[in-house]
């Protein structure tokens, strides 16, 4: 126990301190102290600009995606029994993102509404990947193929989307769907924060029924558990994460595959531990990864989404080979 409290201990450290700098780095840089002053509204007049109104919120919404990711892919993790299950492999976030697409491109709605749009195409793509995996119980070899060829059909979609829209939308949804933070302010904030604020907390108290489903079915029903209805709704739990955080930064792919992983090998798998241990660990990695794509090689800024695919491809590789010689 004492080393799960290290662990989520120097996690958070390590967030605090990743997040003084990502506020504080820039064009015009801004010392720690003077950061954590601004921070608390305490700071002088013309940094409280660049961090309260520039900075802050960009790096606010940047915990929120890769905790909200990281939970989302620990929970389909756990309801599929399925170490490669994730928001981006099964097609949540492709679902997500089309719906997003089509509603920047197509139909021009407030920004407010694209959480609710692209909850509505990730629940979507969930219930069909759900419905095609199950062959007298659920597969979850069968559930990631299913989700791969649905993420295909969407992301067709969207290249349509993209190639019949006003240039001026389509570069705007092309920028969003590289999964960066640019420009990300208090009006992408505010309508994203009560989804973290409600479904991180409910994603948490899943994990005695994510215990129960760990074991196979006849155990779990054996315990008492409704697994059809439990799975179900502990998936719409996952689309909420999944689909609110693809709608205010894009898609952002490979958190919630890493994070989980690397929280099990450090913290185990009861997921009372692991599923705030996985959302510190996918916040670190998305702020990280926007740290790195803004500095690297500024002015000129990489999209966090391609910092997270450059981690995660090889990381799923290396699933994979693990999963096969096992």
């Amino acid at each position: 126990m004492r080393q799960r409290i290290m662990v989520q201990c120097s996690l958070i450290i390590l967030i605090l301190i990743l997040f003084i700098l990502q506020v504080g780095t820039g064009e015009f840089a801004i010392s720690p102290l003077d950061t954590i002053k601004s921070i608390l509204g305490i700071g002088q007049p013309d940094h409280d600009f660049i961090v309260r109104t520039l900075r802050l919120p960009r790096a606010l919404i940047a915990v929120g995606i890769g905790a909200c990711l990281a939970a989302a892919g620990t929970l389909l993790q756990g309801i599929t029994r399925n170490p490669l299950a994730s928001p981006s492999v099964i097609g949540l976030n492709a679902g997500a993102a089309l719906c997003a697409v089509i509603f920047i491109v197509w139909v021009q709605i407030p920004s407010y509404w694209l959480p609710f749009a692209a909850f509505g195409g990730a629940l979507l793509v969930a219930f069909l990947s759900y419905a095609l995996a199950w062959k007298k119980g659920l597969s979850p070899i069968r559930m990631v193929l299913v989700g791969i060829g649905i993420a295909s059909i969407c992301h067709g979609f969207i290249t349509i989307a993209m190639t019949s829209g006003n240039i001026r939308l389509v570069n705007q949804a092309t920028i969003w769907m590289t999964g960066s933070l640019y420009g990300r302010s208090w009006e992408q904030l505010w309508p994203y924060l009560p989804w973290v604020m409600i479904f991180l907390p409910t994603a948490w108290l899943c994990y005695r029924h994510l215990d129960i489903l760990g074991l196979d079915d006849q155990s779990s029903i054996g315990l008492g558990s409704r697994i059809h209805s439990t799975r179900t709704w502990i998936l719409l739990i996952a689309v909420a994460l999944a689909g609110s955080s693809v709608a205010t930064a894009g898609t952002i792919g490979f958190v919630g595959l890493m994070a989980p992983h690397i929280a099990r090998q450090l913290v185990g798998g009861k997921h009372a531990v692991l599923i705030p241990t996985a959302a510190l660990l996918g916040a670190l990695i998305v702020l990280a990864s926007d740290f790195v794509g803004r500095t690297v090689l500024a002015p000129i800024e990489i999209p966090c989404g391609l910092i997270t695919a450059i981690l995660g491809g090889p990381y799923m590789l290396y699933l994979l080979a693990r999963t096969r010689n096992q």
